[in-house]
């Protein structure tokens, strides 16, 4: 990555319904950059998609839980993350190392509905013991906006087109 990527997903991570022309406008550079640039951000999977992001809690779902989950020996986490995959309140799930196997990040109505979350959950087999813990406010929202700087500022590629 080098300024003109970093520059390009800032701009449209601040506004993602702007067009490749506007864009190109912006930055001064030719559309046709602009478009290979996004093109190419995206087959190396820097750009992992243009989906609006979504708030749980304007959804319904307020309350947001991270499971610890510990997986029965010779199960396999693959099983356990379709199962997990199957639960549209389970948001993301992370295989671990330390205390416990997996991780995984769950929404739910209300504490109470918290409980039939976590009952679902435990509907595997291969999975034995669960401890969670419930958020009580988010301090810093998932972002990668500072990491790609970051990374290019660190960057020693040499611009392409």
């Amino acid at each position: 990555m080098d300024a003109l990527d970093g520059t390009l997903i800032e701009l449209f991570s601040r506004e993602p319904k702007l067009g490749v022309l506007e864009a190109s406008r912006r930055l001064g550079v030719a559309r046709g950059t602009v478009q290979a640039r996004l093109d190419r951000l995206a087959s190396t999977g820097v750009i992992t998609g243009w989906a609006p992001q979504l708030s749980p809690a304007a959804l319904g779902f307020p309350v947001t839980a991270f499971l610890t989950l510990e997986i029965r020996q010779g199960s396999g986490h693959d099983s356990v993350a379709a199962h997990l995959a199957q639960i549209p309140e389970v948001l993301e799930a992370h295989t671990i190392i330390g205390a416990g196997d997996m991780w995984a990040r769950a929404v739910a109505r209300s504490n109470a509905d918290l409980q039939r979350v976590i009952d679902r959950v435990l509907t595997s087999p291969a999975i034995v013991r669960s401890s969670t813990v419930i958020t009580l406010a988010e301090q810093v929202p998932h972002r990668v906006l500072p990491l790609a700087k970051a990374a290019v500022q660190h960057s020693v590629t040499p611009p392409r087109a």
